[in-house]
């Protein structure tokens, strides 16, 4: 349907809500992305630290191996290693096989010697992934220093350098939790405000009708009385009209409660909200009706509030193609239970930047009007009836389709 390319205007408590949305998205990625990056200086500066501490006990047990004999390493592993208690470390002699090690904690619990090797050759491969390991070079020192062999020290990060370099994505996660918990909570609450508005107005205009509706009835039954309008037209038009705004006013009257969903033919409905129509926009409007595989479809609809849902589209249709053009309606037997009607006119379109917002309450390409129309439609679909309602298509100058989906 039409949306003519003017500035269309959205409740501006709307636009800053969503502008105040997109502000604390920004502020959380940046929070983020700082503490990220901060964590990651710390950890490669731990990292660092604890590679400059193993070459240091690498460096001291090569110096006292090849000074004080083999015989000395394990007193010196001892003695330098013992200081540290956070590090895994383990000393291999060339061929893999593990002498030594430290704050390897599986290896500590074990119950025998055997297992306690076997721990240690698995670990060892884990320690080869993450870390080169480093040569500790054996001489003998009574033979001009001849090399003898070689000793590897294997190691990983500590425990506490892991426990950092997850720490930012536990910190994350648990800030996206609560976000997403304030965010649920905030929605839930401007859902149910908006509930109550919605609720509160519909029932104050039911109440602002019920007077000249009285009164509209009064004057019907006075023309009743008079002679000249006997055999006109007038009294019958007139009471359509006002069962039809005694039909309006229970719609409103009824928002807010839960509405009788009953099983109704979609084309006897359309057809008779049609006709009504009909006699009551441009008659350089055409009304085209039309159902697939037959007219035979049901669906579990609200009769009244459909109706209201119909009307709405099809006068903003007619508003779009400024009393002049035609109006396709189609039903459509989907599968998986679903029954689609299709909408569409042969008015301006909608600019598709202004697609999204069609729906939303305050938006209107009309100098008058609040902008509620398209806003109470999605409401009565999706609330009321568990369906769904979108634009399917629009083109600039060549016209707009809604599609409801309903349930069968």
């Amino acid at each position: 349907m039409q949306y003519p390319l003017k500035e269309a205007t959205t409740l501006e408590f709307y636009k800053d809500n969503s502008n105040f949305k997109w502000v604390v998205v920004l502020i959380a990625i940046l929070i983020s992305i700082g503490s990220i990056y901060y964590t990651s200086i710390v950890v490669e500066s731990l990292k660092d630290r604890e590679k400059r501490l193993i070459d240091l006990f690498a460096n001291t047990l090569e110096y006292t191996a090849n000074e004080d004999g083999e015989s000395n390493l394990t007193f010196i592993f001892d003695e330098i290693i013992v200081a540290n208690n956070s590090i895994p470390v383990i000393i291999a002699d060339e061929f893999g096989i593990p002498s030594q090690s430290k704050n390897v904690k599986k290896a500590d619990e074990a119950k025998t010697e055997r297992e306690r090797i076997r721990i240690l050759a698995e670990t060892l491969k884990d320690m080869e992934k993450d870390h080169e390991p480093i040569v500790v070079t054996l001489r003998n020192k009574n033979k001009n220093y001849e090399i003898t062999g070689y000793n590897y020290i294997y190691y990983q990060n500590s425990d506490l350098l892991k426990q950092l370099t997850y720490y930012p994505y536990i910190q994350l996660s648990v800030i996206f939790l609560f976000g997403l918990i304030a965010y649920i909570a905030f929605n839930s609450s401007r859902s149910a405000e908006q509930n109550r508005v919605w609720v509160g107005l519909a029932k104050e205009t039911a109440h602002q009708l019920g007077t000249p509706l009285s009164s509209l009835m009064a004057w019907v039954e006075y023309f009743k009385t008079d002679d000249r309008f006997k055999d006109s037209d007038i009294i019958p038009e007139l009471n359509k009209d006002i069962e039809r705004l005694e039909m309006i006013t229970s719609r409103f009257s009824n928002i807010g409660s839960v509405p009788q969903l009953n099983e109704e033919n979609l084309y006897d409905a359309l057809e008779e909200t049609i006709s009504y129509l009909q006699k009551r926009v441009s008659t350089r409007v055409k009304f085209i009706l039309s159902a697939f595989p037959n007219k035979d479809i049901k669906a579990d609809i609200n009769k009244p509030l459909f109706a209201w849902v119909v009307e709405n589209l099809c006068k903003n249709a007619v508003d779009a193609m400024s009393g002049t053009g035609t109006i396709e309606i189609k039903i459509l037997k989907a599968n998986e239970g679903k029954v689609m009607v299709d909408i569409s006119d042969t008015g301006k379109g909608i600019p598709k930047s202004k697609i999204g917002s069609v729906f939303q309450p305050g938006y209107t390409s009309k100098k008058r009007g609040w902008g509620l129309g398209l806003t109470l439609v999605k409401r009565i679909i999706e609330n009321y009836h568990t369906g769904k309602i979108f634009v399917k298509s629009s083109e600039l100058d060549k016209g707009t389709t809604f599609r409801i989906v309903l349930k069968v």
